[in-house]
């Protein structure tokens, strides 16, 4: 079955992709492309996934590097043996394939395609507070990229990301001005947008950027949701990837 692929012009002409479920070899609750070997899906089959999105890609099928994320503002660069605790990766060595794993946080990818500078990063909302996503581009900058573009993949959209008034005080102690990120819900919950988090922190730091607008959790056929698999009592649930090489 053939790969759905989620592109971006402003990434152009990086080689790039925000993978749907669609075209893997995962069955049952996993149906799809599941590339996560820290679900409880049959290793093996992930590895097939993972050997599809490195053919997509072009590149051999151990050619992807990922990372232990760990929702921290940690940054390595790539190529690395292992997988490093990190929710941040950059690289200018062409060849090398970044990923980020996902299933309602942001994965982000971003280029400075004239300086031959890549970087990726995985932003829920303790990670994009934290700074991850302007500590990938100072460290994509230290590489010598200075016109870097970011496009944010599928996540969770305010209309789906209900959260408590708990939620709300954290960003608040942070800065009074979040509070525009939040939407009230019922009662005492909030609705909290986090792409329009996570395009606001990438402008503040100097970086042209766009969310593709697809939401996990509201489309099950195409995306993975930590969040919709949890309010379904399911067991558990798969991880997209998104990826991007010079």
């Amino acid at each position: 079955m053939t790969l759905d692929i989620i592109t971006s012009r402003a990434l152009h002409p990086v080689r790039h992709g925000f993978f749907t479920r669609k075209g893997g070899a995962s069955s049952g609750i996993f149906h799809g492309l599941n590339c996560g070997f820290g679900s409880s899906d049959m290793p093996e089959v992930v590895a097939i996934n993972r050997a599809r999105v490195a053919a997509a890609m072009k590149v051999e099928a151990d050619g992807i590097r990922t990372l232990n994320q760990i929702h921290s503002a940690i940054v390595v660069p790539a190529p690395f043996d292992g997988t490093p605790d990190a929710d941040g990766v950059v690289t200018d060595r062409p060849g090398v394939v970044l990923s980020i794993l996902t299933a309602d946080c942001q994965p982000v990818l971003l280029a400075d395609a004239k300086a031959g500078v890549i970087g990726a990063a995985h932003a829920g909302w303790k990670g994009a507070i934290g700074g991850v996503l302007e500590a990938t581009v100072q460290a994509m900058r230290d590489l010598g990229a200075t016109d870097i573009r970011a496009v944010i993949g599928p996540c969770i959209s305010q209309r789906a990301y209900e959260v408590g008034p708990e939620m709300l005080d954290t960003f608040m102690a942070e800065d009074d001005d979040y509070a525009r990120f939040f939407a009230q819900g019922q009662e005492d919950r909030m609705l909290f947008d986090l792409p329009g988090f996570g395009l606001s922190r990438l402008h503040a730091a100097g970086v042209e950027a766009e969310w593709t607008g697809h939401c996990t959790y509201s489309d099950p056929g195409q995306f993975y949701s930590f969040r919709r698999t949890t309010h379904a009592k399911e067991a558990d649930y798969g991880r997209l990837i998104a990826t991007i090489r010079l």
